[in-house]
């Protein structure tokens, strides 16, 4: 319930266009915390951690991202999601198609979030599915990959090939380390230059969260 009131909050106060919260105004230990193991990541980025299975990812991702990655962009700055396996029943073949997306969107030279990613798809897709339709897949494993194969024209076949390459695995498996950042507020979680861990429990308004991440990607 307090994080359902938190989201509330969060989206209520970006439509109201409530004004940022100062740089001065974010504290260490409240807003935000330094991890004692950084997360490996590229300067000037901002890793997002969710699970397809995670009911408060989802939201975020229709309520808050939209709104906060072309801001985040526009001051210089890298979105880069991370699927967290653990979480699903289906977490390590989700991580796998997602990376295999990623990977081709990248070679295309899409943007991740950009309508016509792969990712952007098959993340929508089951999303969509776990979330509003109450989809479980209770027919099994292929009955999930059929699902992300509908919304991106990649065959199960292409997948069961491409799944294991080193590529795709190397990718996948450089997510495994974005557990212990889920432990400690849950997810999802965004980690700004692999350092400083956002509380979401605080953020107030879109605007705020922004000029919470550019303050901590100078630091």
């Amino acid at each position: 319930m307090q994080r359902r009131a938190l989201f509330s909050a969060v989206i209520a106060a970006s439509a109201a266009l409530s004004f940022p919260a100062l740089a001065d105004d974010f504290k260490e230990g409240t807003d935000y915390v330094r991890l004692q193991k950084p997360l490996p990541a590229r300067k000037n980025s901002v890793v997002k951690i969710f699970s397809y299975d995670c009911p408060f990812c989802f939201r975020y991702d229709v309520g808050v991202d939209p709104k906060a990655i072309p801001m985040i962009e526009k001051a210089g700055l890298t979105f880069e999601p991370r699927h967290l396996e653990t979480k699903g029943k289906y977490g390590r073949t989700a991580s796998e198609f997602f990376a295999m997306c990623m990977l081709r969107d990248e070679k295309a030279g899409r943007k991740l979030e950009a309508k016509d990613s792969l990712f952007k798809k098959a993340k929508d897709a089951v999303y969509y599915a776990y979330h509003k339709k109450s989809e479980r897949w209770t027919k099994g494993e292929a009955a999930f990959i059929e699902t992300l194969s509908g919304a991106t024209g990649i065959s199960a076949d292409d997948f069961a090939k491409e799944r294991k390459t080193p590529a795709v695995q190397k990718l996948a498996d450089s997510w495994k380390s974005t557990y212990d950042v889920a432990k400690i507020q849950g997810i999802p979680a965004y980690v700004v230059n692999g350092q400083w861990l956002i509380m979401t429990k605080n953020i107030r308004s879109i605007d705020g969260f922004v000029a919470l991440i550019q303050k901590l990607s100078k630091m």
